[in-house]
């Protein structure tokens, strides 16, 4: 879900201001796990921007205070949603931790880094969803240390069927400031693509497997 029309409008335009997100139907992206894609996101680059990284903070920060009562600890997905996490912990005065996509393979070997008590309840924070698995492989590392994760906040989703049936089998609240919805419609109404260009990324948002094989025949 998303935390309101009127923040994912924002935020989306903001992310297309900046080029943190780019849309190209015609020469796709290629992602970490190989798949083409006409959209890429970083959200990295709001980090740059002042303005935007206090209004992304100040609106995960009410994410939270919204949809999740008695937090005791913020953590956030290596490395992305380390930054934001720890923007968001300050603002609440609360500790923060962050966890790694896999334990350590020397030190102490830890993936999870900062001081958790088991039985503390956890927000987590991220920046962007795709598929949701490296998200939930946080939560699932977050649980084993005994944890009880109440949700997560993010700052952008994609919004894939995928996505919303591994949140659901993990039991797990996803909150984020924006959507693909939203980022389509301010693309087209802004002019930042083509109207042509909206039914071919609507197309890749409901297969991107699909969708990728089929650009590259």
């Amino acid at each position: 879900m998303i935390l309101n029309s009127e923040t994912a409008t924002v935020i989306a335009e903001k992310l297309l201001q900046i080029k943190a997100i780019k849309l190209n139907v015609d020469n796709p992206f290629i992602w970490a796990s190989g798949l083409r894609s006409p959209i890429y996101c970083d959200n990295r680059i709001t980090l740059s921007f002042p303005e935007l990284r206090t209004y992304i903070r100040q609106q995960l920060v009410k994410a939270v205070q919204e949809y999740f009562e008695g937090v005791d600890v913020i953590a956030g997905v290596a490395t992305a949603g380390i930054p934001q996490g720890v923007l968001v912990a300050e603002a609440l005065g609360l500790p923060f931790v962050y966890v790694r996509s896999s334990k350590k393979s020397h030190g102490l070997t830890n993936q999870i880094e900062g001081r958790l008590n088991s039985g503390q309840s956890v927000v987590v924070v991220e920046d962007l969803v795709s598929t949701g698995k490296s998200s939930l492989a946080a939560v699932d590392a977050l649980r084993e240390a005994g944890a009880y994760v109440k949700g997560m906040v993010a700052i952008f989703t994609y919004g894939l069927q995928v996505a919303d049936d591994n949140f659901t089998g993990k039991d797990c609240k996803l909150v984020t400031l924006s959507d693909y919805n939203h980022l389509i419609e301010l693309a087209v109404s802004g002019d930042y693509i083509p109207e042509n260009n909206k039914y071919t990324l609507m197309e890749w948002r409901k297969n991107p497997q699909e969708w990728s094989t089929n650009f590259e025949k």
